[in-house]
């Protein structure tokens, strides 16, 4: 099956303060795992964004603030987020390259997979943050809306996207759900933040504590996530999709298996057809678990895991956010 690879080297002149987490090598290690995977591998050279579209997430003075800070020589947003020069050229290439993957998909068979830098879902509308200038994903999903079409985000990054949460809280044709630990940066992703006024229902979170367990998370994601994302009949599926969550992983405290996103993905090609899927690369900073994490990823995306038995047991402390979770997304989806 086709792996549609969108990138570009300007991510990896995006660079920063040494030692930093969020470095070059983690786009370099998706890249070559994918390279060298079983799948064919078409590669596409991610465009800059259309600066209209971009405004449609970003508010116009911000994207001259990113683009003025970084011309005149970059240095730190905040106490994690930072730009050089060079992270203009990047950012706008990291922006359009969603757009790209879904125009392809378009004309093609695969699944597409957005492997760039900087990073997206922590970037809100006047604000970088959390590694992030402009949130990919949230541009990719606001380029299919233009045409109509409804879109359903998954985010299983260790980290809550509060940034794409919050750009689409009111619109009921953008579906939102999350996976991520809880209590931890950047502090929201609680159960009762489901959207507002025409979006309430449209935004589902599901906050796990550290140290939550493989069959626990799954079995969450089976019980809540998979049959919302089915129920709202989107066009496409977005996944921020993050690698933090593995038990490698040096900044996050959960414990998924490389395998595991392979689980999720297949769960999601059984809703939409397998080139109505777009994979974005988020966090993650164990270069092996992003490797091996990313190719686990397009194997289940392209239909390489099959006749999975999932897990039911929510074991712990994370059987009772869950347990809130359904409570809370009860009010708008049928979960029985």
């Amino acid at each position: 099956m086709t792996v549609h690879l969108v990138t570009h080297d300007l991510s990896l002149s995006h660079t920063g303060p040494y030692g930093h987490p969020e470095r070059p090598d983690r786009v370099s290690a998706v890249i070559d795992a994918i390279r060298s995977s079983s799948h064919d591998v078409v590669e596409i050279e991610a465009p800059e964004v259309d600066r209209e579209l971009l405004s449609t997430i970003h508010d116009p003075s911000y994207i001259e603030h990113i683009h003025s800070f970084c011309i005149s020589g970059g240095g730190a947003l905040d106490a994690d987020t930072y730009a050089v020069p060079a992270s203009w050229d990047a950012a706008l290439r990291a922006a359009g390259a969603g757009p790209a993957a879904v125009d392809m998909l378009r004309k093609r068979k695969g699944s597409g997979f957005v492997a760039v830098r900087p990073p997206g879902h922590h970037a809100e509308r006047d604000r970088a943050m959390g590694f992030c200038l402009f949130n990919n994903v949230a541009i990719t999903a606001s380029y299919l809306r233009r045409s109509g079409e409804r879109v359903a985000i998954v985010d299983w990054d260790v980290h809550h996207g509060n940034g794409t949460q919050h750009t689409f809280y009111e619109d009921p044709d953008v579906l939102y759900v999350s996976l991520h630990e809880f209590p931890f940066y950047p502090g929201t992703g609680w159960v009762d933040e489901a959207g507002d006024m025409a979006g309430r229902g449209s935004t589902v979170n599901i906050p796990l504590p550290g140290g939550t367990d493989p069959q626990s998370y799954l079995a969450a994601y089976r019980r809540i996530a998979v049959p919302i994302v089915r129920q709202f009949d989107p066009d496409w599926i977005l996944v921020s999709s993050g690698y933090d969550a593995h038990r490698l992983d040096p900044l996050g405290g959960l414990l998924l298996e490389s395998e595991h996103y392979g689980w999720m993905a297949a769960a999601l090609v059984d809703i939409v057809p397998k080139n109505r899927l777009v994979s974005f690369l988020e966090g993650g900073y164990d270069l092996s678990a992003l490797a091996t994490g990313a190719v686990a990823t397009v194997d289940g995306a392209t239909g390489a895991y099959s006749d999975l038995v999932w897990p039911a047991n929510i074991d712990g402390s994370a059987g009772k956010t869950v347990g809130l979770a359904v409570e809370s997304a009860a009010r708008y989806w049928d979960l029985d």
